[in-house]
Parts: structure tokens; C-alpha cells; sequence
């Protein structure tokens, strides 16, 4: 017999449970994650998995179901005048089917599957794509013997001829001569560290001289110059002919772009981001990063307060 709670003596309810606390957490730190890197989504997706784990047990567990009133065992009726008490079901079979537990896993995990098929392939659509397939095809400039060693052009080109003007990009290209039998190139980017705006060349555009001309994959425009240092007319930042910051807001150097020369052809391959350059031309020592996007810092105790940007 179970015998019934008085007014002074109420049901004992489940201790309070830190797991949701934990849960949301590492919701938290996957989300961070998402913009921060790989390596904190994982952990965060780790402490959510975990925490929404122990939460799930202890709400099906037996914790849980000592704060309730116990059900009638199955199959009890009790004797009245119109006939006999039922007899009581064999405990073994009420432990073998404890259809309360059976139905709150079942709609826990009925919610758990509908939500994952609601939820993953928008977060895939919104998220994967920061972080995958953003690398494009190299890209070839022109023949080797089209930059004369010492001199400056600008090239114009698209970096996917199939997106069209969207993907036209500009780089400052020197032919530095050769360092220790091979070509050495300085192929800066005109993207503004600051907030992405066009640097221009300070200097002058001999745009009579200039040439365009159809290379294995894109099309590219060749103008010589003489520029004396690089500015950006957006905001008053200013670099060096090696891409150094100057002067301005900018919060590092200008990018740089990776080339290789194949069959005398020069192909650019990718592009870094600089925290600051020594020396000059060929004999220019680089200190380089992975790509990243304009007002992040990539060295010093200031790169500790950004997050690291997708990486391509």
C-alpha cells in the first residue's frame, strides 16, 4: 500500500540540475565557435553533446521520478460490492515495460529527431560554406618576360572569369630578378587592410603603355607605373612600397599575393595576409599569416581580442 501524502507532507522534488546550465554553454561555445574556428565549434558542439546527454537522463531517470506520485499498479482495482479486486500485475513485467519512461524517451526523442532534420541543413547552408570551397583556380598573369626586373605594373584580371566583374581583383607586381636562380616577384594587393577599400599607387600610370591581353584563363590589363608609396583614398591609410603600413588605420600590411612560374608563364596561386615586412625586393623578409579578412590583426597581444577569420 502506498499511503497518501498529507497536507504536511508534500512529494520530494528532484534536486535543481546544473546539466541545462552546462548544455547552454556549450551552445554558446559552438556558436563562438562558428566565427572563432574548428577547433572551439568542436568544443563547444563536445559540451552540449555531453551536458544535453546527462540532462536527457536526468529528466527519464529514476532522479526524476521521485518527486511523483506514484501510479496505481497496473491492473489493481480495488474490492467493491459489485465484485472481486482485480489481482495485481507481475512486478516483473511493470519492470520490463514502464510505459511512462517509454513515453517521455519517445517524445524526447521524436522533438530531438525533428528539430536535428529542421535544424542542420539551414546551419550547413549558413555555416559551411564560411569555412570550405572558397579557393579559386590560379590564375595566369602573362609570360615572366612581360615585367621587366625593377619596374612596377598593375595588373588587373578576374579571379573567376565565369562570375564575371565580381571577381575582378587588382595586384602591384615587380619583378625583384632572380634570388638564388629563380625569378622573385613583390605581387601586393590592393585590398586595404583597414576596411577592404582600393589602394591606390601614389605615383604615375603610364596608361598609354598600358596592354590587355588574353591568357589559359582570364583576361588580364597590364598599366606601368612609378609609385612612390601606396594610399587608400578612403580613409588616409598609407603603405610602403613593400606593403608596410605608414601611416592611417590600417591595422596591418597589405596582403600578398603567392605566385609560381610554370613554362615562363607567371600563375598567382593564392594570397596571405603580412604582419610586417624587412628589407626590400628579394632580399625582403616576410612575416606571413593565413589569409585574413581586412581589420583583423594577425600578430601582437592585439590579435589575442580578434577572432580568427575563415580561412581560404
Amino acid at each position: 500500500m502506498v499511503e497518501p501524502h498529507g497536507p504536511e507532507q508534500q512529494p520530494h522534488a528532484p534536486p535543481p540540475s546544473l546539466w541545462p546550465v552546462g548544455f547552454a554553454v556549450g551552445v554558446a561555445v559552438l556558436l563562438t565557435g562558428i566565427v572563432v574556428g574548428w577547433p572551439v565549434a568542436a568544443l563547444g558542439a563536445a559540451i552540449a553533446i555531453v551536458f544535453g546527454f546527462l540532462w536527457v537522463r536526468d529528466l527519464t531517470g529514476p532522479a526524476a521520478a521521485a518527486g511523483r506520485e506514484p501510479p496505481p499498479p497496473v491492473g489493481a482495482r480495488p474490492a467493491t460490492e459489485a465484485g472481486h479486486a482485480l489481482p495485481l500485475a507481475d512486478e516483473g513485467e511493470i519492470e520490463r515495460f514502464p510505459r511512462a519512461r517509454f513515453l517521455e524517451g519517445a517524445t524526447l526523442g521524436l522533438s530531438g529527431l525533428i528539430g536535428g532534420l529542421i535544424t542542420l541543413p539551414v546551419a550547413g547552408f549558413a555555416i559551411v560554406p564560411t569555412f570550405v570551397g572558397q579557393k579559386h583556380e590560379d590564375v595566369d598573369i602573362g609570360e615572366l618576360d612581360t615585367f621587366p626586373e625593377g619596374e612596377w605594373q598593375v595588373v588587373t584580371f578576374m579571379e573567376d572569369p565565369a562570375e564575371g566583374e565580381v571577381s575582378r581583383r587588382t595586384a602591384y607586381v615587380r619583378n625583384n630578378g632572380e634570388l638564388e636562380g629563380q625569378p622573385s616577384l613583390t605581387v601586393l594587393s590592393n585590398r586595404c587592410a583597414h576596411l577592404g577599400c582600393p589602394v591606390q599607387p601614389s605615383g604615375l600610370l603610364d596608361e598609354d603603355a598600358s596592354e590587355t591581353v588574353e591568357t589559359s584563363n582570364t583576361v588580364v590589363t597590364r598599366i606601368p607605373a612609378t609609385p612612390a608609396a601606396f594610399t587608400c583614398p578612403c580613409h588616409g591609410g598609407a603603405y610602403d612600397l613593400e606593403g608596410n603600413r605608414t601611416a592611417g588605420p590600417p591595422v596591418r600590411g597589405l596582403d600578398r599575393y603567392e605566385y609560381e612560374i610554370r613554362d615562363g608563364r607567371v600563375f598567382l596561386v593564392g594570397a596571405y595576409s603580412v604582419g610586417s615586412v624587412q628589407g626590400e625586393g628579394k632580399e625582403a623578409l616576410i612575416k606571413r599569416y593565413d589569409l585574413m579578412n581586412p581589420g583583423l590583426h594577425v600578430d601582437g597581444p592585439s590579435a589575442i581580442m580578434y577572432p580568427i577569420g575563415p580561412r581560404r
